[in-house]
């Protein structure tokens, strides 16, 4: 069997993190988390590492999020519900120690870079995107909330971009990526393993690490050939997002009516009517939270969706039987009280 990661220290100590399920998408399994959480704890203090580079297998994706799949097992048995509550608890862990960690994090968005892939790459310290990237938080397609710290990262795009991007669960490119704070950097996918190589045979023992290192990476960086879309949006997005109610923004993208608000009414309406109430009441709360916070109250949100049929509905009709008609247990936003989303943020609920 194939070890599902692979780790590495090299005489220059440049630490090597890989994600290592290239047929799945370098999906996160439990393990998968858990063991890059503790190689990051024993590394925060290993003299023999300077710099920690993390990215995937294979060329299609860096990571396209969680093991859904497996997640959807969690309502089978209580045995099953702890070891997805315990996945999440571990995932958020990992994600919240590569924010602190005290060296340089270099992660490369190369390819498919979803949800828990975000998860692993917003925190890093030098984030390189390249024009085979696609970014997103594409939880709202499953029933599910933009979890892994979205309230927090998502509050750092310009205006309400954030939310346009978790509610909308839109798929985006390096240009975006770079306009709404999700990455710093931008280089060709064959100069980016140039780069990476470079990195490798560089000794990092002498000399300031960081000045070092944004050398190197002047050296291959360069500007992506077409402008951010958002970027040209931005206006229209603000205007329509700065409601505080999923139906204020329906209402608005449909009196004014342009094509873009067009798609973007119809990319709301195919969504969970629950999922997107969740989902905006956590940006909105998300903006006066640490990151520490935000993480907790994704643990309370997640445990709860486990517990919550629209969650399994979308997965099974987005991922199992691949039908893309999910049947929610509610029809339209309006029939999901205010009462009902609190509940969701108060306690674990019973199943």
């Amino acid at each position: 069997m194939t070890a599902e990661m692979v780790f590495s220290i090299n005489q220059n100590g440049v630490a090597m993190i890989v994600l290592n399920r290239p047929k799945a998408l370098n999906s996160l399994s439990h393990e998968m988390v858990r063991a890059i959480g503790e190689k990051l704890m024993k590394w925060k203090t290993d003299r023999n590492v300077s710099i920690v580079i993390i990215k995937g297998a294979g060329t299609k994706g860096f990571c396209a999020g969680g093991d859904i799949k497996t997640l959807y097992e969690a309502r089978s048995s209580e045995s099953a519900m702890r070891k997805a509550e315990g996945f999440f608890e571990v995932e958020y862990e990992t994600d919240l120690s590569i924010y602190q960690f005290p060296k340089p994090i270099i992660a490369f968005l190369d390819g498919i870079v979803m949800g828990g892939g975000v998860g692993l790459t917003y925190g890093a310290s030098h984030r390189i995107v390249t024009e085979r990237t696609k970014w997103a938080m594409p939880e709202m397609n499953i029933g599910f909330f933009p979890d892994v710290g979205g309230a927090y990262f998502l509050n750092k795009a310009p205006g309400h971009l954030g939310r346009y991007l978790a509610l909308t669960a839109s798929v985006i490119q390096a240009p975006d990526v770079l306009y709404m704070n999700g990455a710093d950097i931008f280089m060709e996918s064959d100069t980016m393993q140039l780069f990476n190589e470079k990195v490798e045979h560089t000794d990092w023992s002498e000399g300031k690490i960081d000045e070092k290192l944004d050398q190197l990476i002047d050296e291959y960086r360069t500007q992506p050939s077409q402008v951010s879309k958002l970027a040209s949006f931005q206006k229209e997005i603000d205007r329509h997002f700065a409601f505080v109610t999923v139906e204020a923004i329906l209402e608005s993208l449909d009196r004014e009516g342009s094509d873009f608000c067009t798609k973007t009414k119809e990319q709301l309406l195919a969504k969970s009517p629950f999922s997107l109430k969740i989902t905006l009441k956590q940006l909105i709360d998300g903006k006066n939270k640490t990151l520490k916070q935000c993480f907790e109250t994704d643990l309370l949100l997640a445990k709860n969706f486990l517990r919550h049929g629209d969650f399994y509905e979308g997965v099974r009709s987005i991922l199992i039987d691949r039908d893309h008609s999910p049947k929610y247990e509610y029809k339209h936003v309006s029939e999901v009280t205010g009462d009902t989303v609190d509940k969701f943020f108060n306690q674990v609920l019973n199943g």
